[in-house]
């Protein structure tokens, strides 16, 4: 089954291939020749993920999904939240990003955190919401080199190493996404 993913991030496209397997085909916004800028301009996970499917269903008219993903640090309310990837400003910096959350976390005892995605597909004009969580805390400084993001400094509950110090096939059998993708699939398979 061919779908189209909105997206132009080539770690998240690798994640989301990697989940599916070989049963489907996914399609980036790259290998569409789809060159514009998607808005990103909601104010929740589900908003986003919903705006860029739409954006990309408008210029196709084929089934497609699009995903938002937040780091949810409890002892910042909830932040970065929605702006994880804009956090330390529009440049979508990931090392600068790191490097806020490290600095407005000196000091905080209370390292819980979750990263939560939303997938949004639209199948047959249809909008369906696909949620996956995975709870952890908050490192003092990163570890690792793999994955992308805030996986250096995220280590999820019941493990010892951040996403960044994990292989993809172990990451993506626990996180946010992979969990996300997982009922997605589960969804379209049942189709």
């Amino acid at each position: 089954m061919k779908l189209n993913f909105a997206t132009n991030n080539k770690h998240k496209l690798q994640e989301v291939r990697e989940v599916l397997g070989d049963s489907f085909l996914v399609e980036s916004l790259q290998s569409l020749g789809i060159n514009e800028d998607i808005p990103e301009d909601q104010q929740t996970l589900e908003g986003n993920a919903m705006q860029k499917a739409r954006f990309l269903y408008d210029r196709t008219g084929e089934d497609c999904f699009a995903d938002d993903t937040g780091l949810e640090v409890e002892a910042l309310n909830g932040a970065p939240g929605v702006y994880s990837a804009r956090y330390a400003g529009e440049s979508k910096n990931s090392l600068d990003n790191m490097a806020l959350l490290l600095k407005n976390m000196e000091g905080v005892k209370n390292r819980k955190a979750r990263f939560r995605t939303v997938i949004a597909l639209i199948l047959n004009g249809e909008g369906y919401l696909f949620e996956g969580v995975v709870n952890g805390v908050i490192t003092e400084q990163p570890r690792g080199a793999a994955g992308f993001g805030y996986d250096p400094l995220f280590v999820p509950d019941g493990y010892t190493t951040t996403f960044a110090e994990m292989d993809s096939e172990a990451k993506n059998a626990i996180s946010h996404r992979g969990l996300a993708v997982e009922k997605l699939a589960a969804f379209l398979l049942k189709r």
